[in-house]
């Protein structure tokens, strides 16, 4: 279970704002949302390959206090570390939120 004082690294929440290119596609930049104390622990890693680039990508469990608007959509970033959400769900006690994501390292 974690507690309040677990929370020892301080994460921005980002989220996707898309505007149009002027050639029918779009261009994709984040804004920051808050800044929030976290906890981040890593899980797992695996090799991988994106555009023939070798790289892995790193597994972490990311813990805030409990929110309803984060989304698969969002990031976090930590000075260069940015973590991709790939899943949320409330802890058992429901007073915080439990993030998988993801940090590729190429």
């Amino acid at each position: 279970m974690t507690a309040a004082g677990d929370l020892n690294s301080r994460l921005t929440l980002q989220a996707p704002v898309e505007t149009d290119d002027g050639q029918g596609g779009i261009t994709r930049a984040y804004e920051t949302v808050a800044t929030l104390w976290a906890q981040v622990v890593p899980l797992a890693g695996r090799a991988d390959i994106i555009a023939d680039s070798l790289g892995a990508a790193l597994r972490y469990r990311i813990t805030i206090r409990r929110r309803d608007d984060i989304t698969t959509r969002h990031r976090f970033v930590d000075g260069s570390r940015v973590y991709r959400v790939i899943a949320a769900r409330d802890s058992a006690d429901r007073a915080f939120l439990e993030i998988d994501a993801e940090k590729r390292e190429d």
